[in-house]
């Protein structure tokens, strides 16, 4: 072929940074969201993309129909004055295969189909071409399929946004530089590749423009690239690439007897002509851009390295015994007790103090809060009528007796009913403390078993079960308290009798509204306000009775409630206290275990999910120490 007319400004200084980025590309450290320095060269189809890199590197690229260039193409070109015979080869997959200059347009077919397909969709996964030889600038360019609105036949229908999506994952990170290639013949304001550069680079910062065809449409060419409508904030430079059987030799003598004889574009400053002036200047701003990251890139591989590491050191230990295995179990039953305890019994937040939700002790008392406000502090009553409920109890009460014994049989009748009408709230709330408890002691078995989801099954179907008993108990509980309260009324408090007697103090005002028939029949009395007693007056016989009944069930009401509120909250409390303390470690150690050890054997059988992972985990630290040691080689000179 010829000796290459590319002169490269290679600078053996610049060589250590850009063979220290290309074994980080190498590596795939991008994989690992770190992003390298990447000159990306994107153009309009039919722009001249692959001209432009066949004149770079000496060598031809596939050509044909539509879209030649299917996947990425990663150019590395490594320029070596010693080197006798050019060495090329591809690297895509696992796969490493050498080629000739003559058979590279083929090679690259060949991979092209073995990862895109036959026919003309694109594919993302690239294929890196090396190439040694003489007189190459040191340059790694990432080649784009070139961009198309319409698909042809056999191309997928979406082919646009497909190309569009891969072009912005490699221009979007401010590592890019993008290589934008135009041709002279098109207006650039309208050139699909300079409006996707735009989006990521609006002030063309880091956009350098590569203008084609120069000798097709030399006209105005010299004001398009002077006045800069686009914002090309790297500059231009104009080319011309080989055209028919030229050599890439001839293609260099005719471009430079071009741009110096030519009327119009002779007058194009040569700092901005010419194939070897584009190689320069790739050159100098790929080393200006790799030694400005490298500091970056230095700090992101160490700071992701330490993440790996410590997430890699956080997975549970691979047990390998049954003792490492009963000993994991038993350190997850201790942290599910003593985060338990914190939360349900000494109300101790440290753990959670932003979730509400998991503050059990105070979410207990606004549940027991809730539940003495359902009690209701007055007797409750349904009667339109003040003590007609007494009274009618009375009259089926009578029998062969003296008038003014109070039949205890009625007292305990009308309590019966009254209890009847709340026995129901002390259920709810037994069902909602243990219904609430159990949500609690599973999320916290979860969270600390999360290394051994084996366990959680298992687990959560121990708590449920222990959760029931315990609710089947407190239900017990309350229904003996029921029980007790309907089976006689009797209490110590001193305050029934006082408050029965203070309440009797104005039996006198009733019973003469009742005998007096001249008086009014409205009363007010302090427990029930203002009250019409007129309906008693035909009811004399057991109206004083009915008045003492309902006073004695005022009375007592208050001791009834209070018994029910301490009894069933203290025994909630206790129960609670039990469960954490001493029931659970036995129930999860029962189920865990069991006769037979299934627990531990599950436990000493890693999930896939966390072996995945630790896999993970070990290449990802594995690459990134690799990846260290890299950038250590040049990060003293450089950093």
């Amino acid at each position: 072929m010829g000796s290459n007319a590319l002169e490269s400004c290679y600078n053996n200084n610049i060589r250590p940074l850009l063979d220290a980025v290309d074994q980080l590309r190498h590596l795939k450290v991008t994989q690992e969201g770190i992003q390298l320095p990447t000159i990306v060269v994107v153009g309009d189809q039919s722009s001249g993309k692959s001209s432009v890199l066949e004149s770079l590197a000496g060598i031809s690229l596939p050509r044909g129909q539509g879209i030649c260039t299917r996947v990425p193409l990663i150019m590395r070109l490594q320029g070596d004055s010693d080197i006798t015979e050019p060495s090329l080869h591809l690297e895509y997959g696992n796969k490493t295969v050498p080629t000739s200059e003559d058979d590279i347009a083929a090679a690259i077919n060949n991979a092209t189909v073995e990862i895109a397909g036959a026919g003309k969709g694109i594919s993302d996964k690239p294929i890196t071409l090396v190439v040694k030889k003489k007189s190459v600038p040191d340059l790694t360019l990432v080649d784009l399929p070139g961009i198309t609105r319409v698909p042809v036949e056999g191309q997928p229908a979406d082919i646009y946004e497909q190309i569009s999506k891969t072009i912005m994952e490699y221009i979007a990170p401010k590592e890019s530089i993008i290589l934008n290639v135009l041709s002279a013949t098109v207006d650039f304001p309208t050139c699909e590749s300079i409006r996707m550069s735009r989006q990521v680079d609006q002030l063309g910062e880091r956009t350098l423009a590569v203008v084609t065809k120069s000798d097709k449409a030399p006209e105005g060419l010299l004001e398009k690239v002077t006045k800069d409508d686009v914002h090309i904030g790297l500059g231009y430079v104009c080319v011309r690439n080989r055209i028919g059987d030229e050599t890439y030799a001839q293609a260099r003598i005719e471009e430079e007897q071009l741009f110096k004889s030519h009327p119009l574009l002779s007058q194009i400053d040569k700092s901005m002509t010419g194939i070897p002036v584009l190689a320069e200047r790739l050159t100098q701003i790929q080393a200006s851009i790799i030694a400005k990251c490298l500091p970056d890139i230095i700090k992101k591989i160490d700071d992701k390295l330490n993440q790996s590491m410590s997430e890699l050191n956080s997975l549970p230990q691979n047990l390998s015994s049954v003792a490492d295995a009963l000993k994991a179990l038993i350190r997850i039953i201790k942290l599910v007790r003593e985060s338990l305890a914190n939360l349900l019994v000494r109300g101790e937040f440290d753990e959670f103090p932003d979730d509400n939700s998991l503050h059990g002790t105070a979410r207990i008392a606004e549940m027991l809060h809730k539940y003495r406000a359902e009690l209701p502090e007055k007797c409750p009553t349904k009667e339109k009528q003040f003590l007609m409920e007494e009274v009618g109890v009375l009259q089926e009460a009578k029998g062969i007796r003296l008038p003014n014994f109070l039949p205890r049989s009625a007292f305990l009748t009308i309590l019966k009913n009254k209890i009847d009408t709340i026995s129901h709230i002390p259920r709810e709330l037994v069902n909602t403390v243990w219904a609430y408890v159990e949500k609690i002691a599973i999320q916290m078995m979860l969270r600390h078993c999360e290394n051994y989801p084996q366990l959680k099954s298992a687990s959560q179907r121990a708590i449920h079960g222990l959760i029931e008993r315990m609710r089947d108990h407190s239900c017990k509980f309350v229904k003996d308290m029921i029980g007790m309260e309907l089976v006689s009324d009797y209490t110590a408090n001193p305050d029934y009798m006082n408050t029965w007697v203070e309440l009797m103090k104005e039996e006198e005002q009733f019973r003469n509204a009742i005998e007096h028939h001249v008086l009014p029949t409205k009363i007010t009395l302090k427990a029930f306000g203002d009250v019409d007693v007129g309906h008693l007056r035909s009811h004399d016989d057991v109206a004083e009775q009915a008045f003492d009944i309902r006073m004695r069930l005022t009375a007592y009401w208050k001791i009834v409630v209070l018994r029910l509120v301490d009894g069933v909250a203290l025994h909630i409390l206790h129960s609670i206290k039990c469960l954490v303390e001493d029931e659970l470690e036995v129930e999860l150690i029962n189920e865990l275990l069991g006769s037979n050890k299934t627990g531990i054997e599950k436990m000493m059988e890693e999930s896939p999910a966390t072996a995945t992972k630790r896999e993970r985990l070990k290449k990802s630290v594995e690459l990134l120490k690799e990846s260290k040691d890299v950038v250590a080689s040049i990060s003293g000179s450089y950093y």
